[in-house]
């Protein structure tokens, strides 16, 4: 089923001002280096980290299934230069190798089942270079996500107050199913989203039968260790074996 977090016009231009700049993207946007490079963002959204990547003059190509989120990417600062591209990281074609694939806020658990994580893995091994490198980010499914979700929150926006509600419904079999209410001062929506915390060791196996081979792996933005008992984040950097 659609998420009205992504497709829904009015919570795509929210998006930015909820999941803004963030010490993600600053490591996202270290890996690109000085020298320009070819680089494919999967799950790209409104573009943010794109056109961070534009600016540092790299030749960027933009990822997503959702309409409304290019809509928004296209009228984004260098959204002209970018090339953007409608579909799902699981089935893309592109007559184009990549220095640089990457995945961001979470977007890989988006992945239901090994079957779309398999074919993901085997598109992203089709468009790398022989150097090049595949980083992403999922969340640790040890931590106590159900408790960490249940919250409420105000985003202030210039022309408006938004008050958003988060509420987990389920969390089992590695499948965590949430839904988010959006109250604007003159409508409420909803949206559902359903993700997957897969298990580093699960995520490994299917890179490796895939062509893909571990890099590096950290527990954290800064470079850490990952730690399995306090580690939010499992983040991965593939490469071709």
């Amino acid at each position: 089923m659609p998420d009205l977090h992504y497709d829904h016009p009015r919570l795509a231009k929210l998006y930015d001002d909820d999941s803004g700049w963030s010490e993600s993207r600053d490591f996202y946007l270290n890996l690109s280096g000085d020298a320009p490079k070819q680089i494919l963002d999967l799950g790209c959204g409104t573009g943010l980290i794109c056109n961070q990547y534009a600016k540092h003059g790299h030749h960027v190509t933009g990822l997503d299934p959702s309409v409304s989120m290019l809509d928004v990417a296209r009228n984004s600062q260098y959204g002209e230069v970018i090339n953007w591209v409608e579909a799902f990281s699981q089935d893309f074609h592109l007559n184009q190798k990549f220095d640089l694939i990457i995945m961001t806020g979470h977007a890989f658990q988006v992945l239901l089942t090994d079957n779309a994580v398999s074919e993901t893995f085997k598109m992203v091994k089709n468009h790398l270079k022989p150097d090049g490198i595949f980083t992403f980010e999922t969340r640790n499914p040890t931590i106590d996500w159900p408790t960490l979700w249940h919250q409420d929150y105000v985003l202030q926006l210039p022309s408006e107050t938004v008050k958003i509600s988060r509420r987990v419904l389920s969390y089992q079999n590695q499948r965590l199913i949430f839904e988010h209410y959006f109250k604007f001062d003159d409508e409420t929506l909803k949206s559902t989203s359903d993700l997957r915390f897969m298990p580093d060791k699960k995520i490994t196996e299917l890179a490796a039968l895939a062509g893909l081979s571990v890099e590096n792996f950290i527990g954290d933005w800064t470079g850490g260790d990952f730690n399995s008992a306090t580690s939010q984040e499992m983040i991965f950097s593939l490469a071709l074996a």
